[in-house]
């Protein structure tokens, strides 16, 4: 039997046969998840690097004081011993990759790490990206983003900031992510977002989440508490690794 050939007992499926045949593309489509989701589930024994993923708007300017703030944020955490991974755009994306070269200048210690997804607007990875993945789609990209990052620190941004925010949120809140820092920069600025988790949320009449769940977001307002977290957990990690 030639390694065309269907398997034994499986009829052939004519194209002409419309319904069939998309049944067949169907199950196959199907069946690759399947191989992904399960080589998805290997894991290294040790990590050889911390990765910390920072995500952020791709508007903010570089003349914006959180600009600089995320920049020196990424540089401190550089200098700590921490890859910084981010989304390999403009804005808050390209100030935390910036600070990976602010503190490793020659690039020889740390990695700045851009994954991007095709979009008809954003065409070009940031200039201080020295590692960049490219994705068709946001549900790879998500996923890679899980895979690869041992804390993540959201600064502020849009609708796509958000959407990370809760994937990650609900990965901790299933236990499908343990261990893995979330944290949200600025606390004033998810201010309304938590507000409305807790009232919408914690109704007595009608609860939808376990108050705990809740609590997964770690709100740090400045700097100082964001590396101190970081650092903490680094440590942790490091101790784990030896």
């Amino acid at each position: 039997m030639s390694a065309n050939s269907p398997p034994a007992g499986d009829p052939l499926v004519p194209l002409s046969d419309e319904h069939a045949a998309l049944d067949v593309i169907s199950r196959s489509v199907l069946n690759l998840w399947d191989t992904v989701n399960t080589l998805t589930r290997l894991r290294p024994t040790k990590r050889e690097r911390y990765r910390v993923t920072i995500f952020g708007s791709a508007r903010v300017k570089p003349d914006h004081w959180v600009y600089g703030a995320v920049r020196d944020v990424a540089a401190e955490l550089t200098r700590l011993g921490c890859d910084i991974v981010t989304g390999g755009g403009p804005g808050l994306m390209q100030a935390a990759n910036e600070g990976v070269k602010l503190a490793d200048p020659d690039g020889t210690h740390q990695k700045s790490v851009g994954i991007r997804v095709e979009l008809p607007f954003e065409q070009d990875v940031n200039a201080f990206v020295t590692q960049a993945f490219e994705h068709k789609t946001f549900f790879t990209r998500l996923h890679h983003f899980v895979l690869v990052s041992d804390a993540f620190i959201v600064t502020p941004g849009g609708v796509g900031t958000v959407l990370e925010t809760l994937m990650v949120w609900q990965l901790l809140q299933v236990r499908h992510l343990r261990d893995t820092p979330l944290i949200l920069a600025g606390a004033h600025f998810w201010d309304g977002l938590l507000d409305w988790t807790r009232a919408a949320m914690l109704r007595p009449d009608m609860p939808l989440v376990n108050p705990e769940d809740l609590t997964i977001p770690q709100v740090l307002p400045d700097a100082p508490a964001i590396i101190a977290a970081v650092r903490e957990h680094h440590a942790k990690w490091a101790a784990r690794q030896g």
